[in-house]
């Protein structure tokens, strides 16, 4: 599962680019969501004929595709399906219950720091972090080099909402795009319902309903916040980032530079988050992520928490903050946990 545009198909073509023995069907076409409404097992074996796999993109298209998919593993056992959704909201409601158990589910992202490490070298990557924290990681922007913008607002105006505005429900598509633009300007910041549903003309339970939908469809993911249950900790704060910068700054229409920012800390911190969920998925390691304020405003940007070992890093563009401290009441809470600073220039040490 991932947002469109990703490189999903693209991934799965490469795979599979040896295999003789694949069928592909997309759940965006008419004549492949009817084929599925009335399958029978005996119908697909025919059509399937010889092919062991089955490939279904898009699958969160086609009504009960969980339905669908058992039927298909029950019947047809030496058939493989691979099924790649760009709306988890849709695909894993639908195949979680059915599937329980005959399933591994993935999340793809766009492009990496690491992936692009590995593509060109560090020097080259590290040196276009201030670009990145602009433009982002989407595979077709950075393919494109000088058209960036243009293909952030064809992905932004288009591919982002295909599927959310077919979600039951969304009957306020204009809100959505306002909702959207508060929390692009709010990225680092502890968000409240209420207040963002003043902001754009929504109630509160409105608001998170559609922030949930959001992050379904792999557009913002929210960080809740670390607590053992000590007095002074907050326990149900938010934080909401982007899962690409480029799609957050395209939603508010700001492509200046980067040194010339105002929010390149929030930027900064954003895109380190970030990358860290995405190494952390892929390398399924499955640490929790948490931030951490207490009530006297002490703050750490990023809590991992995996084994019971608990890493406290704070997040900093200007490198002469790089010997920032860890605070006082973290400190003596917590004092086996593990502490960093993350810069421009440490990056590597982090992720690599």
């Amino acid at each position: 599962m991932g947002a469109r545009q990703v490189g999903k198909s693209t991934l799965l073509r490469q795979m599979l680019a040896e295999r003789s023995d694949v069928m592909w069907l997309n759940g965006d076409d008419i004549d492949v969501r009817q084929l599925f409404s009335e399958m029978t097992a005996s119908r697909m074996k025919l059509i399937l004929g010889s092919n062991k796999i089955l490939v279904i993109d898009e699958a969160q298209r086609i009504p009960e595709i969980g339905l669908r998919m058992k039927v298909i593993i029950d019947q047809i056992p030496d058939v493989q399906i691979l099924a790649s959704g760009s709306s988890s909201f849709q695909l894993a409601s639908q195949v979680s219950e059915t599937l329980t158990g005959r399933k591994r589910e993935y999340q793809m992202f766009p492009l990496s720091f690491v992936e692009m490490v590995n593509h060109t070298d560090l020097l080259t990557e590290q040196r276009l972090i201030p670009h990145r924290l602009v433009y982002g990681y989407y595979p077709e922007v950075v393919t494109s080099p000088g058209e960036e913008r243009e293909v952030l607002r064809e992905l932004s105006s288009s591919y982002l909402y295909r599927d959310i505005l077919q979600i039951d429900g969304i009957n306020k598509p204009e809100k959505l795009q306002n909702l959207l633009q508060a929390l692009a300007r709010q990225i680092g910041d502890q968000i409240s319902y209420r207040e963002i549903g003043q902001l754009v003309g929504l109630d509160s339970k409105t608001v998170e309903r559609y922030i949930d939908i959001l992050e379904k469809s792999f557009i913002v993911f929210r960080l809740g916040s670390f607590a053992r249950n000590l007095r002074n900790e907050l326990k149900q704060s938010k934080k909401i980032y982007f899962y690409d910068l480029g799609i957050r700054n395209a939603v508010i229409s700001d492509f200046r530079l980067a040194e010339t920012r105002e929010d390149i800390g929030a930027l900064w911190e954003n895109f380190v988050i970030v990358e860290r969920l995405k190494q952390i998925n892929y390398s399924r390691d499955f640490s929790n992520l948490r931030f951490w304020r207490s009530t006297q405003q002490h703050e750490i940007d990023l809590i991992e928490e995996s084994d019971g070992q608990l890493r406290a890093i704070e997040i900093k563009w200007n490198p002469k903050k790089a010997n920032a401290k860890l605070p006082n009441s973290f400190a003596s809470a917590y004092p086996d946990a593990e502490f960093r600073v993350i810069t421009p220039q440490n990056l590597p040490e982090f992720l690599l």
